[in-house]
């Protein structure tokens, strides 16, 4: 039986060997995507985002033993930040979910962000292609969390929830930066302490614009993950948000919107890669960058001859 057809079958160590074959950018990758790719777009996918200590973790932890009671299939992929001696994931597979880890309907995997500064992994989008084509009905995105605004979150999952603290004074002016613009719906976590309310508060006063704008309801939960509270609520809007993407002419609308990103992303790591390899090698960048270094020329002079010697 060939690795596809153990993959196919439901094998959970042939769909870990092909997810370590797509980060690292084997050799078949692009082929065996492509024979993936029609048995995609069955999977609902969630983004859980927010700043670092504000419980993201826990919250899919919660979020997956629900979907688990309905019988769903989970997988997870906990994009964390990459080790600067291994390049691979610092923190792996999360040891708060190793519990979920011992369930059969869960596949969890950690991936490095290798330098990616969108929180997501450079490959994030095909792994959920995978796990999706593997079969997993559910499949939660748990990023970074590293501050930046993570719009790449947005753009390559179904649904976006933001996850914030009281206790997390930037995260006003996080949001006003970008995460407002994300966030399907938006969860202040740790409900029980200090702050909570005016966050909460804070939050609803600036969806209030965005919400009359696009005649949507952009719900704000409050809860205590680690108590299990509001975690109900929160599923109930993920569900009510998912039924919303299917009615009306919101499918078509949402479908088309992740084909564009997935060819855009796709363009974009393959030409990268191409530049890299054949034309700005590292020892012509080198040669560059002494060249620049002693006065003769610019980068911006540099980057237009190089796109133009593309033509």
């Amino acid at each position: 039986m060939s690795h596809l057809e153990r993959f196919y079958s439901g094998d959970p160590v042939a769909l870990a060997r092909l997810i370590t074959h797509v980060e690292n950018r084997g050799p078949e990758t692009d082929r065996i995507l492509a024979q993936l790719y029609p048995r995609t777009g069955k999977a609902l996918s969630i983004g859980i985002t927010g700043p670092p200590g504000s419980g993201k973790s826990t919250v899919v932890d919660k979020l997956c033993a629900l979907y688990l009671g309905r019988g769903k299939k989970v997988g997870i992929i906990a994009v964390d930040p990459t080790s600067p001696f291994t390049g691979g994931a610092l923190l792996g597979d999360r040891i708060r979910m190793q519990d979920l880890a011992l369930n059969d309907g869960v596949f969890i995997r950690s991936m490095a962000t290798r330098g990616s500064t969108g929180g997501l992994a450079l490959t994030t989008t095909e792994v959920i292609k995978v796990l999706d084509a593997f079969g997993k009905d559910i499949i939660l995105v748990e990023t970074v969390g590293v501050g930046q605004v993570e719009l790449d979150v947005a753009e390559a999952c179904d649904i976006t929830v933001v996850i914030l603290v009281p206790e997390s004074g930037d995260s006003i002016q996080a949001m006003k930066a970008g995460l407002m613009e994300i966030a399907d719906i938006f969860v202040v976590n740790k409900a029980d302490r200090e702050g909570a309310p005016r966050i909460a508060s804070e939050i609803n006063m600036m969806l209030d614009l965005k919400r009359e704008k696009c005649r949507r309801e952009f719900p704000v939960v409050m809860a205590q993950a680690v108590n299990n509270v509001g975690i109900d609520e929160l599923l109930g809007r993920i569900d009510s948000e998912a039924e919303r993407l299917k009615s009306g002419d919101n499918f078509e609308k949402h479908r088309k919107k992740m084909i564009r990103y997935d060819i855009l992303k796709t363009v974009e790591h393959r030409f990268r890669n191409r530049l890299l390899d054949e034309i700005l090698s590292r020892e012509k960048l080198d040669d560059f960058v002494e060249k620049i270094f002693a006065g003769q020329g610019n980068p911006y002079d540099l980057a237009r001859e190089l796109i133009n010697d593309l033509k």
